[in-house]
């Protein structure tokens, strides 16, 4: 589809071109051809006012309008090749503004095509286990109250999923959909806001959450988005991070800009892995197992960067299998 519109946007692109360059080659003719014949006739009329009757001079013009009808042709043939060559380099010069026109549009659709068709197996998996799981159920004519319990506890947990991904995909909705409003703001009470929704995660795996926060940092943000995008990092953290473990929320101040890194020292992400596990979905499972952390959808490192980005700031991440990772945000 995308193809079709590329050499249809080529030809309009080409034809605005040609039709440029073809107005010029006419104006640039008529006046070729006005200035010659101008000088022509100016000569003509010279010659027959100061020396009239003569043979001579009547082939002297006769020759001179040869070279004019000559000169005619030769500015006709310049300019066919001049427009060729223009058609020809015009041509891929259209082409390759076309795509990059169109680029950005068709990788978003890309995208977006992805995310749908991702999101979709993501809701259909879980529905699709609870209707399995249901309709065993109703064929059981022994079925006891027990049973029942754990299958309705069993859907209750399908449902969380669903729950989580149906929240995830607004959340993300909803940064592209509202502006951020950012103020100058500490960043302390931020991060013991994260700090606090993550706590008792961080006690059950008896996981110490350390902080090296200089309390005259201050951040550019918007202060519940920002504490979401920390509460991430540290979830993530906590999640791959063995039990007895230690995350470590730090930051400081790099010339105009700030610099917050929350490590931890679980398993690592693979090096192969590191340039997705910002993509929606994307979850670099086999290299974190050991860990026994239950897997997610992939969103929550998407929306996080997500919030960064419309900070106007950048993450970066550094890990090594076997000691732990590091995610480093610059707002």
């Amino acid at each position: 589809m995308f193809q079709k519109t590329v050499n249809r946007l080529t030809v309009v692109y080409l034809a605005i071109l040609m039709t440029i360059s073809l107005f010029f080659s006419v104006l640039l003719y008529r006046m070729a051809i006005g200035e010659i014949e101008g000088e022509y006739g100016r000569q003509a009329d010279l010659f027959h006012q100061r020396l009239p009757g003569l043979d001579s001079i009547e082939q002297y013009l006769s020759d001179r309008q040869d070279e004019v009808n000559t000169a005619r042709w030769q500015i006709v043939g310049g300019l066919v090749l001049t427009n060729t060559i223009i058609l020809g380099v015009g041509g891929f010069a259209s082409y390759y503004l076309a795509r990059r026109t169109l680029g950005p549009i068709e990788e978003a659709h890309e995208a977006q095509k992805r995310f749908t068709a991702d999101a979709s197996h993501e809701l259909r998996t879980p529905i699709t286990a609870m209707r399995t799981e249901i309709e065993v159920s109703l064929m059981d004519p022994k079925l006891s109250l027990k049973d029942a319990k754990t299958q309705l506890t069993s859907n209750l947990e399908e449902l969380t999923r669903i729950t989580n991904l149906s929240e995830g995909l607004l959340r993300l909705a909803q940064l592209d959909a509202q502006p951020l409003v950012r103020t100058d703001t500490p960043l302390a009470p931020i991060a013991r806001t994260a700090l606090a929704t993550v706590q008792h995660k961080a006690d059950k795996k008896h996981t110490a959450l350390t902080t090296k926060l200089p309390k005259d940092i201050k951040v550019h943000a918007e202060e519940t988005a920002l504490a979401e995008c920390l509460t991430v990092f540290l979830d993530n953290a906590i999640k791959y991070s063995p039990r007895n473990s230690e995350v470590t929320l730090s930051a400081r101040n790099v010339g105009r800009h700030t610099e917050i890194t929350v490590s931890d020292n679980g398993e690592g992400i693979a090096a192969e892995k590191l340039p997705y596990i910002f993509d929606r979905f994307y979850r670099a499972d086999d290299s974190r197992t050991a860990s026994g952390a239950k897997n997610g959808y992939g969103l929550g490192l998407a929306i996080a960067k997500h919030i960064i980005e419309l900070h106007g700031g950048n993450v970066s991440v550094k890990s090594t299998l076997g000691k732990g990772t590091t995610f480093t945000i610059t707002l």
